[in-house]
């Protein structure tokens, strides 16, 4: 049995290689956001940490292809 609460987010964390400035942080974040279910997006440049916040579970395969269109890789 589960402990989240029915309608409680979920967060998930991947960590991006290759940003270098701002407008990566930005690239990465609008693409992110384009996956269905993502309520909010976190990203940290400095250490290429992302948070994710969506209603479900994402698909990793869905964020993954986000990474890429932007231009980037997960680590």
């Amino acid at each position: 049995m589960s402990d989240a609460q029915p309608g409680a987010p979920t967060v998930t964390r991947i960590n991006v290689t290759g940003m270098t400035c701002g407008h990566c942080v930005a690239s990465v974040s609008e693409e992110i956001r384009e996956v269905a279910g993502v309520e909010d997006v976190d990203v940290v440049l400095e250490t290429g940490e992302v948070t994710i916040t969506s209603g479900a579970p994402l698909d990793p395969t869905d964020v993954e292809a986000a990474v890429a269109e932007a231009g980037y890789a997960l680590a």
